[in-house]
């Protein structure tokens, strides 16, 4: 474990840099998925400080960034992943605008909204119709529900085994969120789940207890890597 969220924010930015480089090198392109919420906000200003070592080293016209979810509000809001990941991250880099593809949180609808997203998907990553993207990274949270993207305890969505996109609820404000699926998560080379801070430790716990009846005990990658990145905080205080 490390000692606290500012060290999770700095391996999680070395992990990114060096998962971007080697995706480069072999295939000239490297495939993020972004997470929202406050957790990654220093990890996506660390790859954006202009002084810092990882926004030169990384060949950032070759980043494609999708997100693994989406509130079901307009792009500037202040809840919005991608206006998040805006300020912080993408406005900084010199990523081309047509390799940023966001969900369309300000759709009413939203699941034609996933419909939307699943086609861009599909499109970029030249899928058929029954096959995975397969991320090189997808950057994730852990609510303190046990939650990760947008797939909450309880959900219908959790046992979507088809689409790569859905709509579904959260049990907070605002309710309507976009988010791929665990078939998705799970078919990512390298999932990278960041988690800090003591209101995470009973989630925690029971993930690391090896019990499936949180959602993000569920993420289990079917030929990659599962990189959990917690602070001392989230752990429980255990070192």
């Amino acid at each position: 474990m490390l000692p606290d969220a500012a060290a999770v924010a700095g391996e999680a930015a070395a992990e990114f840099e060096r998962v971007a480089r080697a995706a480069c090198a072999k295939q000239g392109a490297f495939r993020v998925a972004l997470a929202g919420g406050t957790t990654p906000r220093l990890t996506y200003e660390l790859l954006a400080d202009a002084r810092g070592p990882h926004i030169k080293a990384i060949p950032w016209p070759q980043v494609h960034v999708f997100f693994g979810d989406e509130r079901q509000v307009a792009p500037d809001s202040r809840l919005s992943n991608i206006g998040m990941a805006c300020e912080t991250l993408l406005r900084h880099v010199p990523i081309p605008g047509g390799q940023i593809h966001r969900m369309r949180g300000e759709n009413p609808d939203p699941d034609r909204a996933a419909e939307e997203y699943e086609e861009i998907l599909r499109e970029a990553f030249r899928i058929g119709a029954r096959e995975l993207p397969r991320f090189d990274l997808i950057l994730l949270g852990l609510g303190k529900d046990g939650h990760t993207a947008s797939l909450f305890p309880g959900s219908t969505g959790l046992d979507e085994t088809q689409r790569l996109a859905i709509a579904t609820r959260a049990p907070v404000e605002p309710s309507g969120r976009i988010t791929l699926t665990l078939p998705v998560l799970n078919a990512a080379a390298e999932a990278m789940i960041l988690v800090t801070g003591a209101g995470k430790a009973s989630a925690f716990a029971r993930v690391r207890a090896g019990g499936t009846d949180l959602p993000a005990a569920r993420l289990r990658p079917d030929n990659g890597t599962l990189l959990w990145l917690a602070d001392r905080a989230a752990a429980g205080g255990s070192a």
